[in-house]
Formats: structure tokens, C-alpha cells, sequence
């Protein structure tokens, strides 16, 4: 049986109800529905999807009811229905074009990634500073100066644009970006970019996260030579409101 909808409220008025934590955990629970949708599956219970998250129950029920999505006593979640609702809510219905500027070793492996393309983002631009990689194919795509980012990412409609540079040229990139028509930003660089305020950013700080995960570990050590055990609401317990043993992975600007 399917989910049962709950509400005919307008989709985007409960989309910007959604907490953004709750909006980082749907995308978890969108990536556990796909895989067990290819397996086969076609209903869950809260409690396995839950379990399989990495989440409370109670928490998995509270983040579907903003889709208006309370499931059927007794059968669960239709697998199918969850997967469009939340792809709807998360504005996966339609591509997302990318493009990643700075062709170095991450770079390099972002435009060589073949899973974008199945989820809704096909990378459609590359950019790079370097002469030698100026016109050379990576992924099958020409790598463009960045002087023609505005230029490109116009014509080729893109609305996310991933930086991986060093530090010094991130925030000169986000504006060409930004000139571009890019409207999302996704910044490896370590460093805080200034952008209008119509303009999303994430940022993914690998050195802070591990800080965090080296702050957990120390607090555990210090527990168990206090003979105190666990408890601690580390990562991956449902206290610390993480999903799947870690934080979205992201810090926002």
C-alpha cells in the first residue's frame, strides 16, 4: 500500500518548512530507499529505514511528516512513493548542470565521478588556470581557462559550481561564478567566501571534521580510563543528531 499524503499543501510552502538538518538527513534516506528500490524492496517499515539511516525512529517520522508522508500501520513506507516525494522536496525532479573549477587531484576525481550524472547533476563545465590543462579532455569534457567562467556557465545554464582551488583563488572563482548565473556554490577551499545573499553555499571542511571525529575519540579514551563505558553520544548515536555515523560533512560558508 502506498504512503498515505497527508496534506494538499502547497509543495513549496512544506519545503520551506523543512529544517536544514532534517533536509540533509532526507538526503540520506533518499540514498538507502534507492538502494533497496534496486534490490527489490517495496515497503519499510520506520524501523528499518531508521536503523539503516543511522537515526532514531521517532526522529525518521518527525523529518517524513514534512513531506505529509505518515506511512500505513501495519505495512510501512511504500519504497517507490518515499523515493519521489523526497526527490521532489530536494528539487531532483529536473538536472542540475555543475561545474567544477580547479583540475587538480580532487578536481580531477569530481569530473571522473560517474555517479553525478544518475543522480541529477552531470558535470557540464571544467575550468582551470594551468596551460597545460587548458583543452585537455578530463571526463570527456575540455578543461576551459577560468576567464571564461561568466562566459560559459551563461551559456551552458549552470546553477552549481564547485570550487576546488587553493585558498588564494576561491573567492575570486565564486565571483566569476557568480557573474555566470551559478546560484549554488559547493567550496572545498578553507576559506569563508563573501557572496550575495540569493546565493546558497556549502562547505566542506574535511580538517574540521576530523577534528570533531579526534574530539570524539579523545572523549572516549578519557571514558573508558574513568571506567565510565560508552554513552557518550558519539557519532552515529542518535543524540548528536548525525546521520549515519557523521555530520552532513558540511559547514555552511
Amino acid at each position: 500500500m502506498p504512503a498515505v499524503e497527508a496534506t494538499a499543501e502547497p509543495e513549496a510552502v512544506r519545503a520551506k518548512s523543512i529544517p536544514e538538518a532534517a533536509v540533509a538527513r532526507l538526503a540520506v534516506y533518499l540514498r538507502v530507499l534507492s538502494g533497496l528500490a534496486e534490490q527489490g524492496a517495496t515497503t519499510i517499515s520506520s524501523e528499518e529505514l531508521s536503523q539503516a539511516a543511522g537515526v532514531n525512529s521517532a526522529k525518521l517520522r518527525k523529518d517524513l511528516s514534512y513531506l505529509g508522508s505518515y506511512g500505513t500501520r501495519g505495512v510501512g513506507y511504500d519504497v517507490q512513493v518515499l523515493v519521489s516525494q523526497i526527490e521532489r522536496i530536494l528539487g531532483l525532479t529536473r538536472k542540475h548542470k555543475v561545474a567544477v573549477v580547479g583540475i587538480g587531484n580532487l578536481g580531477h576525481a569530481l569530473a571522473n565521478y560517474g555517479g553525478f550524472p544518475g543522480r541529477g547533476f552531470p558535470v557540464e563545465a571544467l575550468f582551470d588556470l594551468d596551460p597545460d590543462l587548458v583543452g585537455v579532455p578530463v571526463g570527456g569534457l575540455p578543461v576551459s581557462h577560468l576567464d571564461e567562467i561568466p562566459k560559459v556557465c551563461a551559456e551552458r545554464q549552470i546553477s552549481i559550481g564547485v570550487i576546488a582551488t587553493p585558498p588564494t583563488a576561491a573567492q575570486s572563482v565564486c565571483d566569476r561564478l557568480v557573474a555566470g548565473g551559478v546560484q549554488c556554490i559547493l567550496n572545498f577551499a578553507p576559506v569563508v567566501l563573501q557572496v550575495p545573499a540569493h546565493i546558497e553555499v556549502r562547505k566542506v571542511d574535511l580538517a574540521v571534521e576530523l577534528q570533531i571525529l579526534s574530539f570524539h575519540v579523545a572523549r572516549r579514551a578519557d571514558l573508558a580510563a574513568n571506567g565510565t563505558g560508552g554513552g557518550d553520544g558519539g557519532p552515529g548515536s542518535p543524540e548528536n543528531g548525525s546521520v549515519n555515523g557523521h555530520g552532513n560533512g558540511m559547514v555552511v560558508r
